[in-house]
């Protein structure tokens, strides 16, 4: 019995981001419209394998994924041992622009989740003519710590009679819809188990203050430059559709739709039931690609 080998392919790039040089991991598979695709906080790449093995998806996108910076395949910076992992709003932008930027993609698609889905926001709202459209999974203008901005609900997260990864996937569990294949269910919680020390909770500082959205310049999101679609588990309360919901009546153009029986991580959780979302969506965004050529 032969063995099956996948067609994605994982590769590094060098990116300066802030004038500080890093080392990037990311995975791809497929041919035609660059799309990018942004991991949840804590985790990585990974989480978008069913999207890269997709024959139907790389047959008319060239899909990638890359680890985040402290993430995944992607090591920190030199001299990351004399810092605090923390991510702001201008570096996750920065990151992805140099990422297109090196790679030399034209107009590519966005599509994140989670931190990733409001990250497609910040970046459809401040670069609007370089992406071609953007796929917000999960987005919400703001999620919020229950124990408020200061992030003391995170500090469990990284002490050193604490084990965080395994803490980081019991803070998760309950984001996953009921529904989710078991197989699945644990793969994504797996890739919070190995997040390096401090990582979650430095994303969350991202998610919970820096990236706030609610001060109204949201409204300024140019859809027809850059189509917004926004796709939501109904098995979520840290981005609920009733969250979601709220971008899409502030962004004219908005396109929303709620995904039944998903929760927080659909890509992985159970990527068979995200992608009889997602397809239709990919669908219009070639046949505007087409229409445009």
């Amino acid at each position: 019995m032969s063995a099956k080998i996948e067609a994605v392919i994982g590769r590094y790039v060098s990116l300066s981001i802030e004038g500080r040089d890093h080392r990037v991991y990311f995975e791809e598979a497929g041919e035609g419209i660059p799309l990018i695709c942004l991991h949840t906080a804590g985790a990585d790449g990974r989480q978008y394998r069913a999207i890269l093995n997709d024959a139907e998806i790389t047959k008319h996108f060239r899909v990638l994924a890359f680890d985040l910076p402290w993430h995944g395949k992607s090591s920190p910076p030199a001299g990351w041992q004399d810092e605090v992992y923390t991510l702001t709003t201008d570096k996750y932008v920065a990151t992805v622009m140099a990422f297109a930027e090196a790679l030399e993609l034209d107009r590519p698609v966005v599509m994140g989740c989670s931190i990733g889905g409001r990250a497609v926001l910040h970046l459809a709202l401040r670069h609007a003519s370089s992406f071609r459209a953007a796929i917000g999974l999960q987005s919400a203008l703001f999620s919020e710590s229950s124990l408020g901005p200061e992030m003391a609900e995170t500090e469990y997260l990284h002490r050193p009679d604490v084990h965080g990864g395994e803490a980081s996937a019991s803070a998760v569990e309950g984001l996953i819809g009921p529904g989710a294949p078991v197989a699945d269910r644990w793969e994504t919680l797996w890739h919070y188990m190995q997040g390096g020390p401090g990582v979650f909770a430095g994303d969350l500082y991202y998610y919970f203050v820096d990236g706030d959205m609610r001060n109204g310049v949201i409204a300024g999101l140019d859809t027809d430059t850059c189509p917004l679609y926004l796709l939501t588990g109904e098995y979520d309360f840290s981005a609920s559709p009733e969250m979601t919901a709220e971008v899409a009546r502030q962004v004219p153009g908005a396109k929303f739709q709620i995904m039944s029986g998903l929760g927080h991580f659909p890509m992985s959780e159970n990527p068979e039931q995200f992608k009889t979302y997602l397809k239709p969506v990919l669908a219009e965004i070639g046949g505007m690609q087409k229409a445009a050529s």
